[in-house]
């Protein structure tokens, strides 16, 4: 089996691309979203509070996404106690989720700071899917009903594409010309091939 990282500059359709291979019958492992259910353990919202205080939970003891969010975007230390917290556990929780899929050829793990988070060092390969940064903020505007300036908040937190792209083995290109399935179905076919001579 062959380990896969995805990833992508916020609005960028990495998800997009997930979605596609997942279609493809490949697994995939969204860490975003297995991200915030560990958010949500017990033991993970004692630490947060420790960490950020006790106004990061809500009256119900549920995580204000909202509020960390504007608190670690706007702060590198701040973000860097929050990784530091978070990503270990995404880690032993991917590694649990491949034993699940070995019979795999090959799996996917899609992660917005799969470079930036060091990764990428866990993957035989890695993919990153690219478009110009003005289209991504169009889309993540339109997407999430937020304004540029807080789009661009959290691209700051993300290396520019230049330096991921010298990281990575494939690009795809989504900048609105390029057709993406045709690329992302060639690369599917490249990739089982691939599992296939290990």
């Amino acid at each position: 089996m062959i380990k896969v990282g995805l990833t992508g500059g916020i609005g960028s359709g990495k998800s997009m691309v997930a979605t596609i291979l997942d279609h493809l019958a490949v697994p995939v492992y969204h860490a975003d979203a297995e991200a915030k259910k560990i958010l949500e353990k017990e033991t993970v919202k004692a630490q947060l509070k420790l960490i950020f205080g006790a106004e990061i939970l809500d009256a119900r003891g549920i995580v204000n996404r909202k509020a960390l969010s504007d608190r670690v975007f706007k702060n590198d230390t701040e973000l860097a106690k929050l990784n530091g917290l978070i990503h270990p556990l995404v880690r032993i929780d991917f590694e649990s989720w491949c034993w699940l899929h070995a019979e795999s050829s090959y799996i996917i793990q899609e992660a917005a700071i799969l470079f930036e988070s060091g990764f990428n060092v866990y993957f035989d390969k890695t993919i990153f899917v690219m478009a110009p940064v003005e289209l991504c903020i169009e889309r993540v505007v339109a997407r999430d009903k937020i304004k540029s300036v807080q789009v661009l908040q959290r691209m700051n937190n993300q290396w520019e594409a230049e330096r991921k792209i010298v990281l990575a083995d494939y690009i795809l290109v989504n900048d609105g010309n390029s057709m993406l399935l045709p690329q992302v179905l060639a690369l599917h076919a490249k990739l089982k091939q691939l599992s296939e001579t290990i």
